[in-house]
């Protein structure tokens, strides 16, 4: 392993990131800050590459943040095992199939700790019958070297499954194991160690909980599902088809009895529980019969709106999970002015980059 993924290297950066979380959030008064550290190397379970024609030969490249400049990558240490011995199998069996590389521009990896893999390949053209038939023969040569693989062809407008366009992953959460289907091109957690370590806080931080749980922005139910032992009953929110349709295979497949996702927004979900609107999606579930006392947030990098801000304040406890600190301070002026700070956690989730996960957990005051 190369120096710059030495146990020194990572805690150095580790510490400076935990200095500079403090620091965002000194206008708080915090409790003690509890750390999660990630795996220094191979924890990625997706990763992106540009592919680059060069004559005869494919590479896959990125482009360097600061300089712009392109940067071939042959191996990258920070992704999956899998997915680095899929990268160096794979352009070889494309490179000299003109209807495989002609304008494939890009190369998506995405893998699990449970040994799945699933590939899409990007164009520049309209796929055909062809593609598909090359895509299947490119499958089973993947196979045959080792590498067990879905493939997806994507273009403008089109998306070709070569079998399925989901993997399923297991996570071994305390002395249970959960399964979660993730689609292809929808959002899931890209380090599956630091989830596990995100789930394993959110269940002993609601442990013994009073109520039901609420949950906003619940993608495949990652949360949902692992938290629905702490709870009497639990309602989840998610606007993206694709992630529902994974939420609902995923309360099936773990036997969770006590869970509903709903497909709505935050808003909309406010405007159905105050009676202002009824809306199909609710069909055969009634609202009255949930007294969520526990709400649960995970939104995107520009974190809350002042709406969704409004309607989590009347609950008597938020768990708010963070990929921004700088959103989170903001919303943290609005959350603390009716509740303080109970917990604090930070997550490693993109280790010697500048982003952090963190995990803050609010009660009534």
């Amino acid at each position: 392993m190369t120096e710059s993924f030495s146990n020194d290297k990572y805690n150095q950066q580790l510490s400076k990131k935990i200095t500079n979380l403090k620091t965002i959030l000194s206008d708080f008064s915090l409790p003690e800050l509890v750390t999660y550290s990630s795996p220094i190397s191979h924890y990625r379970m997706r990763a992106e590459f540009r592919i680059w024609h060069n004559g005869d030969e494919l590479y896959h490249i990125m482009y360097d943040k600061k300089t712009k400049r392109r940067v071939r990558i042959d191996s990258f240490p920070i992704a999956a095992k899998l997915i680095n011995s899929a990268m160096q199998t794979i352009l070889p069996l494309i490179q000299y199939n003109d209807i495989l590389r002609h304008q494939l521009f890009q190369i998506d990896y995405f893998s699990t700790l449970s040994g799945q893999l699933l590939i899409t390949l990007l164009y520049h053209k309209k796929l055909d019958a062809q593609w598909v038939s090359a895509a299947e023969k490119l499958k089973q040569q993947l196979a045959e070297r080792g590498i067990k693989a879905n493939l997806v062809g994507r273009a403008s407008n089109q998306k070709i499954a070569v079998d399925v366009d989901y993997v399923d992953e297991t996570l071994p959460i305390f002395d249970k194991t959960f399964s979660y289907r993730q689609v292809e091109n929808s959002f899931t957690q890209p380090n599956a160690a630091i989830n596990i370590k995100m789930l394993e806080w959110a269940i002993s931080v609601t442990k013994g909980s009073e109520g039901d749980l609420l949950e906003f922005y619940c993608g495949n139910g990652n949360f949902s599902i692992a938290l629905a032992q702490n709870f009497r009953k639990v309602l989840a929110t998610e606007i993206a088809k694709a992630s529902v349709y994974s939420a609902q295979h995923n309360i099936k497949i773990n036997n969770i009895e006590n869970l509903i996702i709903v497909r709505l927004s935050a808003e909309e979900f406010t405007s159905a529980i105050k009676k202002e609107r009824e809306f199909n999606r609710l069909k055969g579930i009634n609202l009255d019969d949930y007294h969520c006392q526990t709400v649960l947030v995970d939104p995107p990098r520009a974190g809350l709106d002042d709406k969704t801000i409004n309607i989590i304040q009347s609950y008597q406890r938020i768990v708010y999970i963070s990929c921004n600190p700088h959103t989170l301070k903001d919303n943290l002026q609005q959350l603390t002015k009716t509740h303080y700070i109970e917990h604090f956690a930070m997550f490693d989730q993109f280790p010697y980059t500048d982003h952090v996960e963190t995990g803050i957990v609010l009660r009534k005051k």
